[in-house]
């Protein structure tokens, strides 16, 4: 009597190592996709984060742009000419300036202190000044510059990089019809009233360094609480 012989034969084996390297590269495909996701996901996320913040700090000095006091810029003494245009857009050099109070602690000299009665005085003195008479309210003032350059956008007269990655940044005004109109009729890069301006547009757009998602393009636009003239 002939006792049949068990296990795997050759082919069996080979059948078993395909189906099996088939297993594994399906779950390494899984694993890869599921990474290159969240690294996208990730990166989508740190470059809407970068964007938040630098938004938000310029919608805020924005809102103070103009912020000179209880009276009016021709009616303070020794007042620089930079008192005259509140906000201003260089698009040839990628330059947003703003005359605007300081907001917060700063840790910094600010550029000129205006001290008034916010009845009849005020007088703008260069740099700070911490004594005041009885009555009378000292308001810090500083000269804000940001700077697109070389894919940065750059904050103060050293050009420290606040954010970098940069693929645009762009800046216009909402302009109204007059001096006295409250509505915005359109949208200038320089318009030819200060007073007429009502608002600020910032266009920003964001890379990611690993090209992990397309360029990201933010727009915010933020209503002026002080009257440019």
């Amino acid at each position: 009597m002939r006792s049949s012989s068990s296990g795997f034969g050759l082919i069996e084996l080979m059948v078993a190592l395909a189906l099996g390297l088939l297993v594994v590269l399906g779950l390494t495909q899984v694993f890869l996709s599921t990474r290159e996701t969240y690294l996208s996901q990730r990166s989508s996320a740190l470059l809407q984060e970068d964007a938040r913040y630098v938004l938000s700090k310029m919608a805020q000095e924005i809102r103070m742009a103009g912020m000179l006091g209880c009276l009016s810029s021709d009616r303070i003494l020794d007042a620089p000419a930079a008192f005259q245009a509140p906000v201003s857009w260089q698009g040839a050099a990628g330059s947003l300036r703003m005359i605007s109070a300081d907001v917060g602690p700063q840790g910094g000299r600010p550029d000129w202190t205006i001290v008034t009665d916010c009845t009849t005085f005020a007088k703008a003195y260069p740099g700070a000044r911490l004594s005041v008479a009885p009555g009378e309210t000292a308001l810090p003032v500083r000269e804000v510059f940001y700077r697109f350059e070389n894919g940065q956008l750059k904050l103060g007269p050293q050009k420290a990089v606040l954010l970098d990655n940069v693929a645009a940044f762009d800046v216009s005004f909402g302009v109204a019809g007059s001096a006295s109109a409250q509505s915005v009729l359109r949208y200038e890069a320089r318009p030819a009233d200060v007073a007429s301006i009502r608002s600020v547009r910032i266009a920003l757009t964001l890379r990611d360094s690993g090209a992990r998602v397309r360029d990201q393009a933010y727009l915010l636009v933020v209503a002026l609480r002080n009257r440019l003239a």
